[in-house]
């Protein structure tokens, strides 16, 4: 179809544009409540540590739209310079229909396609991050992250892009049926195989010390109805200055997860007050709900592309054969972006009301906002936090309600 390719162009430029307009009303903003801090904020930050969150937000901003146009520009050259088809020649041609090679076409490219972006991934983790005192990490350490995921790429993508290729020929018409099923349980076992085989490749996990963190930490989850199977450190802080908190599984296989830094940064009840927001996520079902829009979304996926595979079309317009399922898995992924950019408010907002609910369970678990309040006023301060986003900027960008939205809630 001739209007395909003028289609796809637009679609870049526009979400292009937009993307450089919010980083600039974002830029705004910040700049604007730069020589005053808003009277909301004056609990939060001291001038000095605003005036650096400010920085620090900008030097983000600017560094996100040049890294921008550079995706763009690789974005450009992969769909419309001939290098798919080229790699799709290559590839086939080691057994030509071949499930396995499909696959190999498709896992091997992604990486290849990645490659461009690790100049900007460098920068911003040894120049930005450093700038502002975040980056832990070592150069060495960097290059073994990056060798140990494209290996996982090809250890668990390879077989999981085979089996989903293989699919097609072993099921017919409706493989695509088929193929979601498979997706989803895979994405399934690996919520609970993920702790156990694929963190410790890159993070040490140790037991929380027996202690007076550990025994509120585990009343708290008594109290809730909430029982995990354990609760572990990471060791964050070799990365980076950041912090975070996290569950993983489910079921009995359930685990609490502490950055270190976390552990560092914040009074025990504040801690405390933390896990019980993530506890309130599982107590208000957020997490199946998440599970079933994620399912009905990939199902809706897989739809397409087999609808596409199959149109004469699709594939051609990019110089690759129609029918031939590998290359519109992997066109689909480069160009879906394109649409879901801009159904992402819709997606925050539902975010942003699941968080509220948390923060609300974690109050009534608490008993008080004020150690829940506490804690994200110094994970704010800590993380150098963008206290006054635009709000166009935090309806595409946020999946949280801002510091001053949060406590709005907690304190109403």
């Amino acid at each position: 179809m001739d209007w395909l390719l003028p289609s796809v162009v637009a679609l870049i430029f526009l979400r292009f544009l937009a993307q450089q307009a919010l980083e600039a009303l974002n830029r705004a903003e910040v700049r604007r409540h730069a020589g005053a801090r808003p009277s909301a904020l004056a609990g939060v930050m001291d001038d000095a540590t605003y005036a650096k969150s400010a920085d620090y937000t900008l030097a983000k901003s600017r560094f996100s739209s040049v890294e921008t146009v550079w995706e763009v520009a690789v974005l450009f050259a992969v769909l419309f310079s001939g290098v798919l088809p080229w790699l799709w020649t290559r590839f086939n041609g080691l057994a030509p229909g071949a499930a396995w090679s499909g696959a190999l076409f498709l896992v091997g490219t992604m990486i290849l396609i990645g490659l461009p972006n690790l100049p900007f991934e460098w920068w911003a983790q040894f120049r930005l991050e450093a700038r502002f005192g975040f980056n832990k990490s070592t150069l060495g350490l960097w290059v073994t992250d990056h060798v140990k995921g494209w290996l996982l790429g090809l250890l668990i993508g390879f077989p999981l892009a085979w089996a989903l290729l293989a699919l097609v020929g072993w099921v017919g018409t409706y493989w695509w049926v088929w193929g979601f099923a498979l997706l989803f349980g895979f994405q399934l076992l690996m919520i609970v195989l993920y702790p156990k085989l694929i963190l410790p490749l890159f993070n040490k996990l140790t037991p929380l010390p027996e202690g007076d963190a550990r025994a509120r930490l585990l009343a708290l989850s008594e109290r809730t109805g909430f029982r995990a199977q354990t609760i572990e450190v990471m060791d964050g802080s070799k990365r980076s200055g950041h912090s975070n908190a996290f569950f993983t599984g489910f079921g009995r296989f359930r685990r609490i997860v502490l950055f270190d830094t976390l552990m560092a940064q914040l009074a025990q009840d504040e801690l405390e007050a933390v896990l019980a927001h993530e506890i309130g996520h599982y107590k208000r079902g957020h997490i199946p709900k998440r599970l079933v829009t994620v399912g009905l979304m990939q199902l809706a996926a897989f739809a397409a592309i087999a609808w596409l595979s199959q149109a004469a079309w699709f594939n051609a317009a990019f110089g690759l054969p129609a029918g031939a399922t590998a290359p519109t898995f992997l066109l689909f992924g480069l160009l879906g972006g394109l649409v879901t950019f801009w159904f992402s408010p819709i997606g925050n907002r539902v975010s942003r009301k699941h968080e509220y609910e948390a923060d609300a369970f974690a109050k009534n678990a608490m008993r008080s906002a004020a150690p829940l309040v506490g804690a994200l006023r110094k994970l704010s301060q800590k993380n150098l936090s963008n206290l006054t986003p635009h709000p166009l900027y935090s309806a595409v960008y946020y999946s949280h309600p801002t510091l001053v939205e949060r406590e709005r809630a907690l304190q109403g």
